[in-house]
């Protein structure tokens, strides 16, 4: 049963969406923003989830095409990771029907743990473009499809798995690979709205209030993040890991 929503209620999910789109442009992680109004404002679990699918792919639509407009990242570049992103999170989204995600739930945070302990020691990571440690093309095939197969059936964490991957693996320098994450999330998540729009589990209402905020937001985040650089961008990445990682072992082994 969904509820009837007030003049109120539209306007803290706008400042929402809003507060979303500005963290996820910079480090990922709008979901920990926005999941716990939109269940706290009375929508079913499969509602808010696919309205959060809804109005987080506007975010990171705006925030990609920030990024690119700006020169940070290049669009062709990243056509091969689009590619095998989609193809990752359209089998994982099919594989969740059938599947349960228990294993994975318990499994993230430790590894979310091992990108924050890695992140925090490594002062040097993300400041300037290091050497890769596998080619581009194929790091673009297995973390495409590994990465996209992961958001598509379980999702939490996944830009935070994307930035570190590109930093460590490709040699990035943070402001870039903020950049690449933001395409790739926007891509697994357009995957995975498809499915909860054929389930009919998204409140548009709701979902296209929030996604004003979300662009409004999106634009000024990653606009900050390109002027303001690894020194801006750091701090903030890894507390959206380390507050993604409270939030599952909460979920996993406390609720």
């Amino acid at each position: 049963m969904v509820p009837d929503l007030t003049i109120q209620t539209y306007l803290l999910l706008f400042l929402t969406g809003l507060c979303s789109g500005f963290v996820d442009s910079i480090a990922g992680g709008g979901g920990l923003i926005a999941l716990p109004i939109l269940f706290s404002v009375g929508l079913p679990p499969e509602i808010a989830l696919g309205t959060n699918k809804l109005q987080g792919s506007f975010g990171t639509l705006a925030a990609s095409y920030n990024y690119i407009k700006k020169g940070v990242v290049k669009f062709d570049e990243s056509l091969i990771g689009i590619l095998f992103t989609l193809i990752g999170a359209m089998l994982g989204a099919l594989t969740i029907q059938w599947m349960a995600a228990g294993v994975i739930a318990e499994l993230v945070p430790v590894l979310l743990f091992l990108v924050f302990i890695y992140t925090l020691f490594s002062k040097n990571l993300g400041y300037g473009f290091g050497h890769p440690r596998m080619p581009r093309h194929l790091f673009y095939v297995v973390f495409g499809l590994g990465l996209g197969f992961y958001d598509g059936f379980f999702g939490p964490g996944t830009g935070s798995f994307w930035t570190a991957a590109l930093l460590i693996l490709l040699g990035l320098n943070m402001k870039k690979a903020s950049g690449i994450t933001r395409i790739m999330n926007f891509t697994s998540n357009i995957v995975a709205l498809t499915v909860f729009i054929i389930g009919g589990n998204v409140l548009y209402s709701a979902g296209f209030c929030m996604a004003v905020g979300q662009v409004i937001g999106a634009r000024a985040g990653s606009s900050l993040a390109i002027k303001k650089g690894v020194g801006f961008i750091r701090p903030i990445f890894l507390t959206v890991v380390f507050l993604t990682i409270v939030r599952l072992v909460y979920l996993t082994y406390f609720r």
